[in-house]
């Protein structure tokens, strides 16, 4: 009796750290660059793990390529800004539903000389004037938000997507292609975030802001388990919960860079 009370305590004790190591694992968030690049996230999830206990290991990288990582299965929750492919994501059944979270804008920087003249024109003619005179525009090329955003923009142009002889796709992230932007003197689309954090910026300025079709709205969805029964969708529910509360809320607004409010609250809106 003794020796399988002792094997049943020894089988306890060694099955005791197994099973705090998997309550512990921390969900994996794919997210774009901005929100990791602009420091919100070092801002957000100390604050969210503080409430919940819950932890969180994000992968930045472009929308797109988030959203590949949800639809494989390879994480629990997306933090992204590509409405459009958000909402394909949730026709497709990966996931339940999209929750609008927090907005900001994006912004057109270049040159301070501004050498087509783009500022004061809305984001349109200011990329028609950089493709006429085949200016420098140094393009992520990577499938982000802020690449879709782009696109979308070029499209509109007599005739769409002329973009000029100066234009790069450089297949990289935000902090990169600013930091592209600013060692060769070109222009950029960027969100405002990312910009507010950017310190080597050298001579570029905002040049073209405050156009409606500049809106950048954030989402967040849960990977459905019903696609990748792996993923810990109660715990990615939590982050989402939390996130869209009053109190996560007021920490996204919270946020500021110099005393600028880099993100917007708007949940459910």
């Amino acid at each position: 009796m003794k020796r399988f009370l002792w094997a049943a305590l020894v089988a306890m004790a060694l099955c005791m750290p197994l099973t705090a190591t998997l309550a512990q694992a921390p969900i994996v968030m794919a997210s774009t660059t901005s929100t990791e690049q602009s420091g919100l996230f070092g801002h957000l999830l100390p604050a969210f793990n503080k409430a919940t206990g819950v932890e969180v290991k994000v992968v930045a990288l472009g929308t797109g390529q988030a959203i590949d990582m949800g639809r494989r299965g390879d994480a629990d929750l997306l933090f992204v800004h590509d409405q459009v492919a958000e909402e394909k994501f949730v026709a497709e059944g990966f996931a339940l539903k999209r929750f609008a979270v927090m907005y900001n804008d994006f912004v057109l920087v270049g040159p301070a000389t501004d050498p087509v003249q783009t500022k004061g024109a809305d984001i349109v003619q200011a990329l028609s004037k950089i493709a006429a005179s085949n200016a420098a525009f140094v393009s992520r090329g990577d499938k982000s938000g802020t690449h879709a955003a782009e696109l979308r923009f070029w499209k509109m142009l007599p005739p769409p997507e002329a973009k000029g002889s100066g234009y790069r796709e450089c297949g990289c992230g935000m902090g990169q292609a600013l930091n592209m932007a600013a060692a060769t003197g070109a222009y950029v689309l960027t969100d405002r975030g990312t910009w507010l954090s950017f310190k080597n910026r050298a001579d570029l300025q905002v040049l073209v802001q405050g156009d409606q079709r500049l809106f950048n709205q954030y989402g967040v969805l849960t990977v459905n388990p019903a696609k990748h029964p792996h993923v810990k969708a109660q715990d990615a529910q939590k982050f989402v919960d939390w996130v869209l509360s009053p109190a996560g809320q007021t920490v996204i607004a919270a946020y500021r860079i110099d005393g600028q409010q880099l993100f917007f609250p708007n949940a459910g809106k």
